[in-house]
């Protein structure tokens, strides 16, 4: 047991100890002092039980009279306390399965203390396991001397497990509940991407490289911000390795997640633009009170500065601490975005048709402005316009004003 359980020796013996005299007391019924003791040696069994000397007897169980207990004690005299041995034979069926019972029940207990000191101090270590069962959508996984649960909150959404799998997971605490020590783990916590940097970067583990931050959505994209301590090393290249060897053993372990490696810098404008690359930045403003940072980028970069269903946009807050807002840059549309927008707005005025707002955008009416100072000749030159539409056209521009100036009024 001492070497199939990892319990130690001594604490077997005295369970066992334990054991016989709750059992012994239960036989032998009430008695004044009850003592279970085995030998560390030969591992002899002695179980006895204290008497005193009387004259007259008048508790069997607890009295013993002068001549009985020379046998035992040689020269004592009334008063005096005796042990007294107990023959085995006493010691019957019921009390053998108590014993029994209560030793199983004490190892048990042991085996739960071993682990909860084996592993209360792990926390926030990575271990490795294997896949046991599924309890439900949580994975309970065998680390060998013990059991861990990986709820289904820490599971990676983009991972399938399978019984008998080998996974490494981070500890996320270790607590000692009444049915046992619980250690639960995760693969969706940050710290499980820093962990796996640490032990894959030596200049990581050492302090020369210094991770500032981690923002992570779990199974698709993760970023890291790194900074050097020592100007001779490149954080980035440091954490990348030749040919990109550490880096893509640690995306191998993550099951395909994209990591960006982030140069880290006091400055916010150029954290954030590190952060956003490779998408060129055409400015950067700051707006301090309400912590954002609103970032302009020209038409071509706007995707690649947002990412896939912004996910690069929402990890650049999450590792900077501020709210990034990113823009197109308004002045650098093409000719084609300009009269697409231009014919949206006057598609908005009530009366004014989207194919009518197409032929006079077309036809140089670029806002609502320059149709308000023309004259309705004027839009009589537009093909397919008659001199009823062009009347109702500007009727509805001059409508449209109108309301502007009344809600500016109020």
């Amino acid at each position: 047991m001492e070497k199939e359980r990892g319990i130690e020796r001594e604490t077997v013996i005295q369970a066992i100890e334990s054991s016989l005299l709750s059992a012994a007391k239960k036989s032998m019924g009430p008695t004044r002092d009850l003592k279970v003791s085995i030998d560390r040696k030969t591992f002899d069994i002695a179980a006895s039980v204290q008497t005193i000397v009387v004259e007259k007897i008048t508790s069997p169980a607890e009295q013993l009279s002068v001549r009985d207990a020379q046998r035992f004690k040689p020269g004592a005299q009334v008063g005096d306390f005796v042990d007294v041995p107990i023959p085995p034979q006493k010691l019957g069926r019921i009390a053998a399965q108590v014993a029994k019972q209560a030793i199983m029940q004490k190892i048990r207990q042991a085996e739960k203390e071993r682990v909860f000191d084996e592993y209360k101090d792990r926390a926030g270590d990575v271990v490795t396991g294997s896949v046991r069962r599924f309890d439900r959508n949580d994975v309970v996984v065998d680390l060998g001397r013990a059991e861990a649960i990986m709820p289904s909150r820490e599971r990676v959404p983009t991972e399938e497990y399978q019984s008998g799998d080998r996974i490494r997971a981070y500890v996320v605490k270790v607590d000692n509940e009444s049915s046992g020590p619980e250690i639960v783990l995760s693969r969706t916590h940050p710290d499980f991407v820093r962990r796996l940097f640490e032990l894959e970067v030596s200049e990581i583990a050492d302090g020369t490289v210094e991770i500032k931050g981690i923002s992570r959505e779990a199974g698709f994209r993760s970023k890291i911000a790194v900074v050097s301590n020592d100007e001779k090393v490149d954080p980035v290249g440091a954490c990348v390795g030749m040919k990109g060897i550490r880096v893509k053993n640690i995306v191998r372990e993550l099951s395909g997640e994209k990591i960006d490696i982030v140069r880290w810098h006091p400055d916010i404008k150029t954290f954030v633009a590190n952060s956003l690359a490779p998408a060129r930045l055409s400015a950067i403003e700051l707006d301090e009170d309400i912590q954002t940072v609103k970032v302009t980028v020209d038409p071509d970069q706007l995707s690649l500065a947002i990412g896939k269903k912004g996910q690069n946009a929402r990890l650049t807050a999450k590792l900077t601490g501020w709210r990034v807002d990113i823009q197109k840059d308004e002045g650098s549309k093409t000719f084609e975005e300009k009269v697409a927008e231009a014919v949206e707005q006057l598609a908005k005025i009530e009366g004014i048709t989207a194919d009518q707002a197409d032929l006079i955008v077309k036809s140089g009416f670029l806002t609502a402005e320059m149709i308000l100072t023309a004259d309705v000749e004027d839009l009589l030159v537009i093909e397919g316009i008659d001199a009823d539409t062009a009347a109702h056209i500007r009727a509805a521009v001059e409508k449209h004003f109108d309301q502007q100036m009344g809600d500016k009024d109020e």
